[in-house]
């Protein structure tokens, strides 16, 4: 199956601690669509909210107007609805009552000609804990460095 990665949300690794990780279908007009095959995207504030209805909905995400788009162009900051069974939100929204626990969007991506959203169930981290994976990371690297050989 082909998938094709357009923006990943770095950021939401560094500032989170992903418990699990669900799919979700996205619903775009046609000039949004033409603005993520160009990468016109930013996720970084971007968070996701179950509303009273138990529909899902993706907030604070910025899709940059298209180019060659005429006054039809779409809001760059819509809140657009995501698809996912509702059983599957329900499961969700009763873990995000939990303390500490909200939903962030990972990454986009194109799976097949549909465009899905990789969603985090995140609890954030603290101050130590991020210090903590740095140092990790850092060891790791510095562990491939030394067992390719280059001192």
């Amino acid at each position: 199956m082909a998938v094709k990665i357009i923006v990943k949300n770095r950021k939401a690794y560094h500032e989170y601690e992903v418990l699990e990780k669900v799919e979700a279908g996205i619903s775009l007009v046609g000039t949004e669509v033409k603005s993520l095959r160009a990468g016109k995207i930013n996720l970084g504030d971007g968070y996701c909210h179950i509303t009273r209805d138990y529909k899902l909905e993706l907030r604070d995400v910025h899709i940059s107007h298209w180019d060659f788009g005429n006054i039809q162009n779409h809001d760059p900051m819509r809140v657009r609805s995501l698809l996912m069974h509702k059983r599957e939100i329900i499961r969700l929204y009763s873990k995000i009552k939990e303390k500490g626990l909200t939903l962030i969007p990972l990454s986009l991506y194109f799976k097949r000609n549909w465009i899905k959203v990789e969603i985090g169930l995140c609890r954030g981290k603290k101050l130590h804990d991020k210090r903590q994976t740095l140092k990790e990371k850092d060891a790791k690297r510095e562990i491939d460095r030394l067992k390719k050989g280059d001192f």
